[in-house]
């Protein structure tokens, strides 16, 4: 290292602002500014608190050594009084004579760092000042940390706002998926409803028309909640359109147009494509049913959805239980379907296990005998009417309207 290069320690003192030096006493400012400059500190006097006191209000000051009394300002009241003035960091030191352990904590109180008493010791003096860099130092770390957090978290709150932003669109998005909630084909009308238990949710509920006294009816719940399953039902509402016959995997082109393909076909297809995708993990249940119209008959088809409900003109419920296998969990899944016929009267409730599993505030579930006394208490209710009141109902006996799941149903109803 040659003569022309700073020491480390020089270096490093140099990055800070002037040393104030402030001292009645002509003499012992020379001296102590003689004594910083030679360690290579740069330096500004002042005679009196009132001169320092203006020195900094037009100049930034990283140390001050004030000695404690001088006429006028005494430097306990400069300290005062520097402190008010700026929250910058700054080490203040203060040349004293006293000793009563009243007057140190006085001066301390006043918002002194130390003190170093008078006549002065070079040594001392220099391990003060070490010191006091070093808590500079330590403050200007811990600033530099606080604005990079600072930083941190208006950039988070940012992209929390845009997440936000994103996740509104996507939930009007997929109450979009569902179509109109409710519509009448004939004598039949068809009721639907949808809550996801976030922001976007995993249920899927629709139709689509088949012929003219036909329709095809689905109840979907993709497993597990947010993004990814949202993702999964916006692919099923596509392979179920309503508006794009040609891309519906239930339908297949006959003589006159479309007509329903087997029921089991379907979900052995979306099987399928659920296991070929090796990007997702994710599988469903789905209550998939063909109705015609006219008649009254219905066949459905179950893949790991909750049993449906029946409800008959009389009010007796019953629930149709079909042993069978979520779609996209194993190759050689087993669907089971079944006829139906309502009459006029009957009706036909699908909905997701966010119902019949909806617990209340002692996490004690709905089950299906719960969902038949809604039913059975609701009866002369029909359509919207009815889906809102199990919805209420569900509210009531959770004691909220948070839900651990999805909640979504159908209702068929013959008039």
């Amino acid at each position: 290292m040659t003569s022309a290069e700073p020491i480390p320690e020089q270096a490093a003192r140099r990055s800070l602002a002037p040393v104030l030096v402030v001292d009645d006493s002509k003499a012992q400012r020379r001296l102590l500014t003689r004594t910083l400059e030679k360690w290579g500190y740069e330096t500004l006097e002042a005679e009196s608190g009132e001169a320092a006191l203006e020195l900094c209000k037009a100049k930034a000051f990283d140390i001050v050594i004030s000695d404690w009394l001088m006429p006028g300002m005494s430097g306990v009241e400069f300290c005062r009084a520097f402190r008010a003035l700026s929250d910058r960091p700054a080490f203040f030191l203060l040349l004293t004579a006293q000793t009563e352990r009243e007057r140190l904590a006085e001066g301390l109180e006043s918002g002194a760092d130390d003190f170093l008493s008078k006549p002065f010791h070079s040594v001392e003096l220099r391990a003060r000042l070490r010191a006091g860099r070093r808590i500079l130092e330590a403050q200007q770390a811990l600033a530099d940390k606080n604005m990079v957090l600072s930083q941190t978290l208006e950039d988070l709150s940012d992209a929390y706002a845009a997440i936000e932003r994103d996740l509104k669109g996507a939930r009007a998005f997929q109450e979009g998926l569902v179509p109109e909630r409710s519509v009448e084909f004939g004598r039949l009308n068809v009721s639907l409803f949808f809550r996801s238990s976030g922001h976007i949710g995993g249920d899927l509920v629709g139709y689509f028309p088949v012929r003219d006294s036909e329709i095809g009816v689905f109840s979907v719940d993709v497993s597990g909640h947010g993004v990814a399953s949202a993702l999964m039902t916006a692919r099923i509402a596509g392979y179920l359109s309503a508006t794009s016959p040609e891309r519906n995997i239930a339908l297949r082109p006959s003589e006159n147009g479309f007509e329903m393909a087997p029921l089991e076909d379907v979900c052995h297809q979306l099987n399928s494509f659920l296991l070929d995708d090796v990007e997702s993990d994710q599988y469903l249940t789905m209550s998939l049913v063909w109705i015609d119209i006219e008649s009254g008959r219905m066949r459905l088809c179950q893949s790991g959805h909750p049993s449906p409900a029946v409800q008959r003109k009389d009010g007796s419920v019953e629930f149709i239980e079909l042993w069978s296998t979520p779609i996209g969990l194993i190759e050689d899944a087993e669907f089971a379907t079944c006829e139906l016929q309502l009459n006029a009267g009957d009706r036909l409730l699908l909905y997701s296990d966010g119902v019949t599993e909806c617990p209340d505030p002692s996490d004690l579930l709905l089950d299906e005998d719960g969902l038949a006394s809604i039913l059975t208490q609701h009866r002369n209710l029909t359509g919207k009417a009815l889906l809102d009141e199990i919805y209420a109902s569900l509210v009531s006996f959770r004691g909220s309207e948070e839900f651990p799941d999805d909640i979504s149903a159908v209702a068929l109803e013959f008039r």
